[in-house]
């Protein structure tokens, strides 16, 4: 209160400020304002913009690299189905294939098997005709020989004993061929 007295005593209203000091506040304000404006706001406007470009790079990388995961999913997801249908085709070529393999060892084994029966019908024919030869040689022997001790003469005629042995088998025959056919 003192102040408000001496400075109304001096002449000066307590109401109204002193120029001086209102110039001086003003022109400390300015150079503060300028300060402010000049070096501060421009540092905190490339702080803020730096922060910005920060964030928004993070976001532009996080969704690059979240497309590239994706593609790079759906990529092994497609290899991953080529390489399962191409097994599957593998295996059914393998089965086809081993089917073949055995459907051809199966002919092979039928065609060797009919060559192998064809060759033991041939073989018994060959040795039956070889039996019988021998038979008839020997039959034809022993009936000459039954023959020349009945007659009481000798049959060394190979003319007569052949006719005699043909007869004697003939007869043979015709009489297996009777009781053959009786039965």
């Amino acid at each position: 209160m003192t102040a408000m007295l001496l400075a109304a005593e001096e002449g000066a209203s307590p109401l109204l400020p002193n120029v001086w000091e209102m110039l001086i506040t003003a022109i400390g304000f300015v150079i503060l304002l300028f300060i402010a404006i000049k070096f501060i706001v421009p540092a905190f406007e490339k702080v803020y913009r730096d922060r910005t470009e920060a964030i928004e790079g993070g976001l532009a990388k996080a969704k690059a690299a979240q497309a590239e995961a994706k593609a790079a999913r759906d990529e092994y997801n497609q290899q991953l189905e080529s390489a399962r249908l191409e097994a599957q085709k593998i295996r059914e070529e393998a089965r086809n294939e081993g089917e073949k393999i055995l459907a051809d060892f199966k002919d092979r084994a039928n065609v060797e098997s009919a060559r192998i029966t064809e060759n033991a019908h041939k073989a018994i024919e060959a040795e039956r005709a070889a039996a019988v030869v021998s038979l008839r040689d020997e039959v034809g022997t022993l009936a000459t020989q039954l023959a020349s001790k009945i007659v009481g003469e000798s049959l060394n005629d190979d003319a007569r004993a052949n006719r005699v042995v043909d007869r004697f088998l003939e007869d043979l025959e015709t009489e297996q061929g009777r009781t053959g056919a009786a039965r």
